[in-house]
């Protein structure tokens, strides 16, 4: 029994003792012999004899009590839950610093609890739910005083690793049974090719008004069977696409680390099983991320259960797009070579398997063009992949010594269908390069997934753009000259329209794609820089002409190496100095210049065309109609750049519309402040209204633009817009050759460029409504970069000698004076300033405001009483 309910039981004892017990002393037991005799005699015993105050039987040891130091804060206090334990005669439980084998100290009450009358109700016997009370308290108080000394992961792992375990256990049970109803519902292996054939559908492209503008995607497949498919055909494929075909299992742990690392838009790394299940599966192409991931690796484990190696490689190469409309590796034998599959050697098979990736890219490749330099990269690698599958396995591949004899082969002319003609075929290519980069589609999967692709194009804009080239080219051109266009909305970033080409069924060289040299329309992205730097519009620069530079081998020249003296950047750019912009590409940096090109819309790849420095001012980097017409929709919108698109909705088969993966881009991003694009404005205002552009003039419209010639006339471009609309035209060769038109002397981006441009716009904005630029806010300030004038030496005065006395004049007739005598200049002529140039007209005040006259240096010649001065590009 306990010492509490031993001193309970005492005092139930004592209260019901005999009446004439004075203390009711029932159950209190002192030492042996005498507790009878007390009994029997009923005396009382002293306070001594009690041996509750002076008794001399050993006491407890007490613990010495620490000695603090004076300090009152650096004694240890004690917690609440102790201090209330001790108030009561709780025992505390010890710390890890007191001796345990040290009996328990007893409180004041406790001992005062031995002996002596107890009163009523304090002291006596309590209740069953009391001591249970008591007990929680204390245990409760024994929890408060145990200190956790373990670290907080450890106690969180301590607590939850139980629910932990029973939630891991329930989600591995209920994943266990819905991969088992997922696998259960899967598609048969075998009926899936009759399943592809069904659900194989056009692609329909419509106009910005709903109406249609073509279709692609009609189904052109033959299948055959294994034993059809030769060596060389297999060999070829397995060599482009997976050389270890036959010894890899469905899945590729790489390829799936990468999705799951991505969030399942990794693409690339498939297995050839993983990819016939996506061509197979209907709706497995629909989704991206983790869903569709999941979908494929249930596929594939299935096909591969179901199929042997054979049998998958033939559905395989029987579903999947080769381009040109051809389906399947039979339609693509026929389509590339004009011959059946089995009839293919090893070169042609190593063709058939390079062109997998990007079959739209590589169906109708131009000679000499930089796709062709791509094709011919991927057909080596396909031919030595084949000889590393020999050098693993002598039954699969080719030798080394017969990969040496291969050559590239030839293919038969594309013949598009009808659906290519006109500028058809160019919105089919157009609208393929975004589905892709924009949608993460595929080219089997646009081929025959059967969507509706609405566009921002509108078909005014279309034929404006074919009406504009067909009525300014000159006649003569060579073939091998482009035109291209791109008409985007500043506002939106929309493609409203552009030129392709001439007939995308005879002209496949798509200019709107194709690369030129931007030559001095690229000087506004520098004007923008200085303006950010805060070199104001008014700021001077040498224009004189040539100029030797830093960093730069040749000295740099204007065109015709005219010389403009100290000019401000509203004239350098009304008039092209590429002296003025080479000194400022220097002083913002050419890497600055790069980024605000950048920020404007202008791809990274074109940074690569050409080494950045201090020419970057002259245009070096090639870029295309596309790139200038979104990078000044920019300036359009008052600095802020919106990526370029011309695809704005795409819907599956069932209706339901797929988001693109930059839908929050869209948004667009600030490239520079509005109050540097509209200075940057004003100054390219002055190009068209008086500077080297004002053929480009639209009649009660504000127009602003940059024209633009590359070195030795390899392109000619004229960039230019209104509020609500940007318009690039360029002129180049796709070989790189110098521009040559029959009956053209010079060719610059102010001839024809700037009349397709005008005549484009006027066809386009008629009826729209005129909007005006911005006022120029004039940021930065006036800063000179141009050289000190060296000051004129003052002549020396010296003593003038004496003039004889002249003689008297006679009245004889003076002789006959003839015009070339020098002291009598004929008529119209100065005797100090000399004769006057008949062709010349008299030069006005130059302090007239009304017409400052060609050597005003704030604006410039007068575009009316100036001879003709070509662009200085």
């Amino acid at each position: 029994m306990s010492t509490e309910r031993r001193r309970s039981a005492g005092g139930r004892r004592r209260a019901d003792g005999p009446a004439g017990d004075p203390r009711g002393n029932g159950g209190r037991r002192g030492p042996q012999g005498r507790a009878e005799d007390e009994r029997a005699a009923g005396r009382r015993r002293t306070r001594e004899e009690d041996g509750f105050w002076d008794d001399d039987r050993e006491r407890r040891p007490r613990r010495a009590r620490d000695d603090y130091d004076d300090d009152y804060r650096e004694r240890p206090r004690r917690r609440a839950a102790a201090a209330t334990a001790a108030a009561e005669g709780v025992r505390r439980r010890p710390r890890d610093d007191e001796d345990d084998d040290s009996p328990p100290r007893r409180s004041r009450r406790a001992d005062e609890g031995r002996g002596g009358r107890r009163r009523a109700g304090s002291h006596g016997a309590r209740s069953e739910g009391a001591r249970r009370a008591a007990g929680g308290r204390r245990r409760a108080d024994r929890d408060e005083e145990e200190i956790d000394e373990r670290g907080p992961v450890r106690r969180f792992f301590a607590k939850a690793w139980k629910p932990a375990l029973v939630v891991c256990g329930v989600g591995f049970v209920a994943a266990v049974v819905a991969f088992g109803i997922a696998y259960a519902n899967l598609p048969d292996p075998n009926a899936m090719e009759t399943q592809a054939n069904a659900q194989t559908a056009s692609t329909a492209i419509r106009f910005a008004d709903d109406a249609e503008a073509t279709t692609f995607g009609e189904v052109n497949r033959i299948p055959v069977t294994s034993d059809q498919l030769s060596d060389s055909v297999i060999n070829g494929v397995l060599g482009s696409e997976q050389r270890t075909f036959y010894d890899d299992p469905a899945i590729s742990p790489t390829g799936l680390g990468r999705a799951i690392l991505s969030g399942g838009s990794a693409g690339g790394g498939s297995t050839i099983t993983q990819q016939m299940a996506r061509n197979y599966y209907d709706g497995l192409s629909q989704d991206r991320s983790y869903i569709r991931k999941i979908k494929e690796i249930l596929i594939s484990l299935k096909v591969e259960q179901s199929l042997d190696k054979d049998q998958i490689l033939t559905q395989y190469l029987n579903t999947i797009y080769f381009g040109r409309n051809a389906y399947g590796i039979q339609a693509a034998s026929q389509a590339y070579f004009g011959k059946n599959v089995e009839d293919l050697d090893a070169a042609e098979g190593a063709f058939i398997g390079a062109i997998i990736q990007q079959p739209s890219n590589f169906e109708n490749v131009q000679e000499g063009s930089e796709m062709e330099a791509i094709l011919h990269e991927r057909w080596e690698y396909s031919v030595n992949g084949m000889v590393e599958m020999y050098e693993d396995n002598p039954e699969r591949g080719i030798p080394r010594e017969e990969a040496d004899q291969l050559e590239f082969p030839e293919t038969v002319p594309y013949e598009p269908g009808d659906n290519y003609a006109g500028y058809n075929g160019y919105i089919i290519e157009a609208v393929k390069r975004e589905l892709r980069a924009r949608y993460d589609l595929t080219d089997d999967q646009m081929a025959g997934g059967g969507y509706t692709v609405t566009t921002s194009l509108e078909q005014k804009y279309m034929d404006a753009a074919v009406q504009a080239v067909e009525e300014e080219v000159p006649e003569g051109t060579p073939e091998e000259t482009n035109f291209g266009l791109a008409a985007v909305d500043p506002k939106t970033g929309e493609i409203k329209g552009f030129y392709g080409g001439d007939n995308a069924l005879t002209d496949a060289d798509n200019s709107l794609i194709q690369r030129g040299q931007a030559g001095s329309a690229f000087k506004p992205y520098v004007l923008a820089t200085g303006l950010t730097q805060g070199i104001g519009l008014r700021s001077t620069f040498d224009g004189d002409s040539p100029q030797e530079f830093p960093g730069i081998a040749d000295p740099i020249q204007n065109d015709s190496n005219e010389s403009y003296g100290t000019v401000d950047l509203i004239e350098s750019t009304a008039h092209s100095i590429n002296t003025s912009f080479v000194e400022l590409a220097i002083q913002v940096g050419p890497e600055n210049v790069v980024d605000t090109a950048r920020a404007s819309g202008i791809p990274d790849a074109q940074f690569e065309t050409a080494e950045l420095g201090p020419n970057i001012a002259l245009g070096t980097y090639q870029v295309t109609a596309l790139d200038q017409a979104a990078g000044y929709a920019t300036f359009a919108n008052n600095g802020v750049h919106i990526p370029q698109h011309m695809v704005t909705e795409v819907r599956n088969r069932e209706g339901e519309v797929i988001e693109p993966n930059d839908a929050d881009q869209l948004e667009g991003a600030r490239a520079f402040d509005a109050a540097v694009a509209a200075d940057s404005i004003y100054a390219m205002r002055q190009v068209v209204e008086d500077g080297g552009a004002t053929s480009a003039a639209i009649p009660g419209r504000p127009v602003a633009g940059k024209t633009g010639t590359s070195n030795e006339a390899k392109s000619a471009w004229f960039v230019g817009f209104t509020p609500q609309l940007s318009t690039a035209v360029g002129l180049h060769r796709s070989d790189g050759q110098q521009l040559v038109i029959p009956g053209v002397e010079a060719i610059y981006g102010s001839r024809t460029p700037a009349a397709i441009w005008r005549n484009f716009m006027m066809r386009v904005l008629e009826g729209e409504p005129v909007e005006q630029f911005p006022e120029p806010a004039w940021v930065g300030n006036e800063q000179n970069f141009a050289p000190e004038p060296s000051p004129s030496p003052e002549p020396e005065v010296s003593e003038s000698p004496e003039v004889p006395e002249s003689p008297e004049p006679t009245n004889s007739p003076s002789p006959e004076i003839s015009p070339s005598d020098p002291e009598s200049p004929p008529d119209g002529c100065d005797p100090i300033m000399g004769c006057e140039d008949p062709e010349t007209p008299e030069s006005p005040d130059p302090g007239d405001p009304d017409n400052p006259g060609p050597g005003n240096p704030w604006w410039g010649d007068s575009a009316d009483e100036r001879p003709a001065r070509t662009e200085n590009d």
